[in-house]
């Protein structure tokens, strides 16, 4: 959990060893004074967009900002702190990849009943990666205008910068997957 006292300090040591105004790391992060100096007093939970605009005005990686000094090489995500999700049409996806501030990779099994179609995703932006295993059953994975048939064992990859999208074609089993996925996003600036 990310103490919020612990990371006001680093915010506020940071910008004093640049020797940077409230003001000024305001305006090289686009975040507002009022934003900034609740974060530095520890009384604000800013959101993954501040922090980086945070880290990005001060010129580090958002990485420095939220790990514990010595403790950034190993991120443990025990069983019980899974995402787990169930969605409409009775499938689950089961994040397992820990969130690392900076890192655009996931890591997630999917289980999808007897006959069941998960839907397209939309294309990613270019750069974009997967790795899909199976686990068990049949998967249907539909890439743009191809589709491939996947059973137990196979495994994949795509370039993910086209409409993608995962069925379970088989009426009587369950289909077990593995995505390992590389996302670029692309990086907005705020209108001034």
């Amino acid at each position: 959990m990310l103490d919020l006292v612990e990371l006001g300090r680093r915010v506020q040591g940071l910008r004093h060893d640049r020797d940077l105004t409230l003001q000024r790391l305001a305006d090289a992060a686009e975040v507002s004074v009022s934003m900034l100096s609740s974060v530095e007093r520890g009384q604000k939970a800013p959101t993954v967009v501040v922090l980086a605009r945070i880290a990005d005005g001060l010129g580090v990686p958002l990485a420095h900002l939220v790990d514990p000094p010595g403790d950034s090489r190993v991120v443990v995500r025990r069983a019980a702190d899974q995402d787990v999700v169930d969605e409409p049409g009775g499938w689950r996806r089961t994040i397992l990849s820990p969130v690392v501030p900076g890192v655009n990779f996931e890591w997630i099994r999917t289980t999808l009943p007897p006959g069941c179609d998960a839907g397209a995703f939309p294309a990613y932006a270019p750069g974009s990666h997967e790795f899909v295993a199976i686990e068990s059953g049949t998967l249907r994975l539909t890439l743009a205008e191809r589709t491939v048939d996947l059973h137990a064992g196979d495994s994949v990859y795509f370039a993910s910068d086209v409409t993608h999208a995962y069925a379970n074609p088989d009426p009587t089993a369950p289909c077990t997957y593995h995505v390992a996925a590389l996302v670029m996003r692309a990086r907005t600036r705020r209108a001034p």
